[in-house]
């Protein structure tokens, strides 16, 4: 039975070998369409991570008024203090603040240099630390900020945390949709490529045929041809977002107030079901194109 099994993979392996240009071609299609999968579920990840670690913090951003006098901000700083749990992480002046978004913007930056005034007010980046930050009533906290003299808005990241539940969902609902059409572009890409094989083994086929061959002896290394495309695949696929994921993971984002936003890659869970999925396109893919053609 050893034996048997290994004569089906190199027969897979040897079939690959004939139709190297098609294999390589169609493993180059499959890793493109995984590629889209794999990033929709790599940013679903990060979407429910950064969700997880909004609900368990609360952080602030309190914007003050053009003028306002250091009096003014000296009883905003005694009240910000004076709020259980609250610390103040940083004062951003006018002037930080232009800074700040230069070096967001790069080199696109240039064309702030023409503004006649900074149109960006000073703030306090605030956040709520200890057991009872969980308990705090952002909105309460907020209105009590926002009466404050010199206090033009307040922010907090509870908000972003409800927009950004429903832009999950949508996600969700897209990433579904495009997931299920990929997942089919990869079974019609590896049926094609399984048929290219059969038409250019049909003699063989049939001598196989008339000795006696069992359809099973016959169809095994085909099957085994799909899955090692889709293994090649999802295993390919997953080395080029792990090396995306190390170009890109080391860039912080910070939304509001001083939360920082990590970038996580993909649990080992999600990447043994990633691995199998792939794996089962090129099985499904195999067995139509075998249930059609043989």
């Amino acid at each position: 039975m050893i034996l048997l099994r290994f004569y089906f993979l190199r027969q897979a392996l040897t079939n690959m070998k004939r139709n190297l240009t098609v294999h390589i071609l169609s493993l180059g299609t499959i890793v493109a369409c995984l590629l889209i999968l794999g990033a929709f579920l790599l940013l679903f990840v990060n979407l429910n991570n950064w969700l997880g670690h909004w609900g368990s913090a609360l952080s602030m951003s309190v914007y003050l008024k053009d003028g306002t006098s250091a009096y003014k901000r000296d009883k905003i700083d005694t009240f910000i203090r004076s709020l259980p749990g609250a610390e103040i992480r940083r004062f951003i002046s006018k002037e930080d603040a232009m800074e700040d978004l230069k070096a967001a913007l790069g080199e696109e930056a240039d064309f702030l240099d023409k503004l006649t005034r900074n149109p960006l007010p000073a703030s306090y980046e605030v956040v709520f630390e200890g057991p009872d930050a969980n308990s705090l009533n952002p909105e309460e906290i907020k209105g009590q900020l926002s009466s404050l003299d010199g206090v033009e808005d307040v922010q907090h990241s509870r908000q972003w945390l409800n927009r950004l539940e429903g832009f999950l969902h949508i996600v969700r609902l897209i990433g579904g949709i495009i997931g299920g059409l990929l997942c089919l572009c990869v079974v019609f890409i590896v049926t094609n490529t399984i048929r290219l094989t059969i038409y250019s083994r049909r003699e063989e086929i049939e001598i196989l045929k008339l000795v006696g061959a069992t359809d099973r002896f016959v169809k095994a290394p085909f099957l085994l041809e799909g899955m090692v495309q889709g293994v090649l695949g999802g295993g390919i696929t997953l080395l080029a977002l792990f090396l995306g994921y190390v170009a890109f993971s080391w860039k912080g984002i910070t939304l509001i107030g001083s939360v920082p936003l990590e970038f996580v890659f993909l649990p080992a869970g999600y990447m043994i079901l990633f691995f199998s999925l792939s794996m089962a396109l090129g099985i499904m893919g195999s067995f139509v194109a075998i249930g059609r053609f043989i």
